[in-house]
């Protein structure tokens, strides 16, 4: 709970916070990797921070964290909270770090504010910083510690067992323990990241949804990332540094270094009620791994698949889409095409559209819980239709690829 105090200071500095945080945060991190490179070069996405998304999340992250102490000075944003250390103990990220990210934050505050960060300032935003700190920290102690991490970020070394080319653009990675070890226990929706040595000696990690229940071994999904603008984005992607190198490099035999599962949006399995997937793009892979485990476990569930893609030869898994959909027992999907809508797609429990996903076009039951994940801009879209169409919000769930932008 933030002191009274502070939350005063808070208050009354954050308008002024916020409106330089781009400033902050840019600062900050060129004076992160001056004195730390190391970091850039083995924990940090350089794409993100080519392109900038990482500098809005963290902007983002902090501003709404202070917020939310000032506005409900009692709780904290603890959704938030979970993704974001979800997110840090699969990267390894460690309790010890945490001074010297504060180190080169507040350095970077008071360059910008200058006089305006007075003793007091410093302190209440020094009070908030911890607070978000040893949050994380204990959140991110137990996670790694129920994945039985001890220390290290929990890297295992897997064989590429097999790779299947799901789309041009698109390869599914079969991966198996290399040293024997039972695979670690995963929920539908998780994540891994992956770890890979570049020609420049790096060592980048990335995050890649399970897709695919394979016995004793896990099964990924890598989207090579091209360079440039996204729809609808703000920023320049940069070409994606480990998908390339996966294309180009790894077509079996390989080792890769990889970490247990994580990740907090995870399919629920209480209860009986209906189910509403919504993606877009490579936003597939957790779903198709959701449904993979239901069309097994033999689900009755009502179960509603949406997907949207350019056309239907960039659609991965648009097979194994129909055959679990036909599988199971009471499912039906709707696809969305932009370009074409290729012949075949559209029977039985299949329907096929033209255009942008529209779900205010479905009957969605009541009771319904959806799982989203695909581009920010696609998520933004799929939230606002879906709270048209009187689904509660605390019944939407959603993944975000790479820096969670502010849903």
């Amino acid at each position: 709970m933030l002191s009274t105090e502070s939350a005063k200071t808070i208050t009354a500095t954050l308008p002024a916070v916020r409106g330089a945080l781009g400033e902050i945060t840019a600062l900050f991190y060129e004076k992160l990797f001056t004195a730390r490179p190391e970091l850039l070069r083995d924990l940090f996405n350089r794409g993100n921070q080519a392109n900038g998304s990482q500098r809005q999340a963290l902007a983002g992250s902090i501003a709404a964290f202070a917020g939310h102490l000032v506005a409900h000075p009692a709780s904290r944003p603890d959704a938030m909270l979970a993704r974001i250390a979800h997110k840090h103990a699969s990267l390894g990220v460690r309790a010890d770090q945490y001074p010297i990210v504060r180190e080169h934050l507040f350095a970077a505050i008071a360059e910008v504010l200058g006089d305006a960060v007075t003793d007091e300032v410093a302190r209440a935003w020094d009070e908030v910083y911890w607070l978000m700190a040893h949050a994380l920290i204990a959140v991110e102690k137990r996670l790694t510690a129920e994945a039985g991490v001890q220390g290290g970020g929990g890297w295992r070394p897997y064989r590429v067992a097999g790779r299947v080319q799901e789309t041009e653009e698109v390869a599914t990675f079969l991966l198996r323990p290399a040293d024997g070890a039972p695979v670690p226990p995963s929920r539908p929706g998780q994540y891994v990241s992956v770890q890979v040595q570049l020609p420049d000696g790096a060592r980048q990690i990335r995050q890649y949804s399970l897709s695919g229940q394979l016995d004793g071994g896990l099964q990924i999904s890598v989207k090579r990332v091209a360079a440039g603008h996204r729809a609808g984005e703000a920023y320049e992607d940069p070409a994606g540094e480990v998908s390339s190198h996966l294309h180009a490099h790894v077509h079996g035999g390989e080792i890769l270094h990889v970490s247990p599962p994580f990740g907090e949006v995870v399919l629920s399995e209480d209860g009986e009620g209906p189910l509403l997937f919504a993606s877009a793009g490579i936003g597939c892979t957790p779903v198709i791994g959701m449904l993979s485990h239901l069309a097994a476990a033999g689900s009755r569930r009502r179960i509603i698949t949406a997907h949207a893609d350019r056309s239907p030869a960039t659609h991965p898994f648009r097979t194994d889409l129909r055959r679990l959909t036909d599988k199971l027992s009471d499912a039906t999907a709707a696809l969305w095409y932009e370009e074409e809508l290729g012949g075949g797609d559209g029977k039985g429990a299949v329907t096929v559209r033209a255009g942008l996903m529209d779900l205010t076009q479905l009957a969605i039951p009541a009771g319904t819980t959806a799982y989203l994940c695909g581009p920010v801009p696609f998520m933004k879209a799929a939230i606002a239709q879906l709270l048209a169409s009187g689904l509660p919000a605390e019944r939407i769930h959603y993944e975000v690829f790479g820096p969670d932008l502010g849903l």
